[in-house]
């Protein structure tokens, strides 16, 4: 690419690119990899991995929304052990960076996962999914409570030495309070956003569209809001950032490195165009050629206010 430097480091976590797969909307990379070049790819984050598996909530789990659409699928996954035997093994054939999405419904499950997993050489990071009820305190999620959230990242940390990136829920008042937790918890990068809490009904029968009553809102329409969460973050805490929220193209790519994200995950835009991710790689180039940008990262909180 004309000699630009498209490399990002992410705390300690190396991508060749900083163009991510996000978790749940690749499934485990074999479907996507019929019709787009993995090796290309920056990382895949993994679908979801809990401890035991999990059927989720019933269908229907999937809604379009205007510009975006509403999930509930309830974390549904093949639990560790099948991750591990049939899952890993896929996804070691590619020479891409393997990050590996965690869920988990105690602070003891997320360690338990963290401890199995550690030792596998394809993995090259854990993202932490904080948007999970917490059994032990009434359901709410971990990613509503600070001290959780502080204590997920420390405890997680102690048992590897590998990058663990927390989650964070858009769903709260102030994330850089989150933010600035998991950077003195010992946590190496925050991905942001996760989705938005919304939902659909039906005007002919008057009930909701997805069966859970709500779901996470993704797409188009929450990117003026990650990114503002995203510059919130940059501007109050130096933790590295992985932009996640309606990111469609090259130039929103752009934009979310400009408020101040090191990386980022393309989702939704996954369903509709699997090859999303290379015509980002190729955009990014054309960019930093034309504004005469040598290394990629230069991008990184570079706005201007």
């Amino acid at each position: 690419m004309n000699g630009i430097d498209l490399s990002v480091n992410v705390g300690g976590l190396k991508l060749k690119n900083p163009v991510l797969l996000a978790s749940g909307t690749v499934g485990y990379g074999n479907e996507i990899a019929e019709f787009t070049d993995l090796n290309k790819i920056g990382g895949i984050v993994t679908k979801s991995v809990s401890l035991k598996p999990r059927k989720g909530n019933p269908p229907q789990r999937i809604v379009e929304t205007p510009s975006g659409m509403l999930n509930a699928i309830g974390l549904a996954n093949v639990g560790i052990e099948k991750f591990i035997t049939e899952k890993i093994p896929f996804l070691k054939k590619y020479d891409t960076a393997l990050i590996c999405n965690i869920a988990a419904s105690t602070v003891e499950e997320y360690v338990e996962c963290v401890r199995i997993l550690k030792d596998e050489d394809a993995i090259k990071a854990f993202e932490i999914n904080v948007s999970c009820p917490n059994v032990k305190e009434g359901g709410l999620e971990f990613g509503n409570d600070l001290k959780a959230v502080g204590r997920i990242t420390e405890k997680v940390k102690s048992v590897t030495d590998k990058p663990v990136i927390i989650k964070l829920s858009p769903n709260v008042s102030k994330i850089s309070e989150f933010a600035k937790v998991v950077k003195q918890s010992g946590g190496d990068a925050v991905s942001a956003i996760n989705t938005l809490v919304g939902t659909s009904f039906d005007i002919n029968t008057r009930r909701p569209k997805i069966k859970n009553i709500t779901g996470g809102l993704s797409g188009p329409a929450i990117k003026p809001v990650a990114l503002a969460k995203v510059l919130e973050i940059k501007r109050n805490s130096d933790i590295p950032i992985i932009g996640i929220g309606g990111i469609m193209n090259w130039k929103d790519a752009v934009e979310m490195m400009i408020v101040g994200a090191s990386a980022f995950q393309i989702g939704t835009v996954n369903f509709i165009n699997p090859n999303a991710g290379l015509e980002i790689i190729s955009g990014l180039a054309e960019y930093c050629e034309k504004h005469n940008i040598k290394k990629i990262s230069e991008l990184t909180g570079s706005y201007q206010i």
